[in-house]
């Protein structure tokens, strides 16, 4: 398990901001990163040091950015 520290050097390393590295006391084996459309660099950065660290990188894209969809139940206007 990394310190926080650790995986901020890492972030920042790799061009991200503090806290967008994050691992799971639960799943040591899993290394997170949480960035809206992270640049191909930035990911390969990251797959690197998780590599050699014996990690799996997990990349979370999962921020919506544009309004909800619509729901199909409602009334149309």
């Amino acid at each position: 398990m990394h310190t926080e520290a650790q995986l901020d050097d890492i972030a920042r390393g790799c061009g991200l901001s503090y806290g967008e590295v994050v691992q799971d006391a639960e799943e040591k084996r899993l290394l997170f990163l949480y960035r809206v459309a992270p640049k191909p660099e930035q990911r390969h950065c990251v797959y690197q040091w998780a590599r050699r660290n014996h990690l799996t990188l997990v990349v979370i894209n999962a921020v919506n950015d544009g309004p909800p969809p619509p729901d199909p139940e409602a009334p149309k206007s």
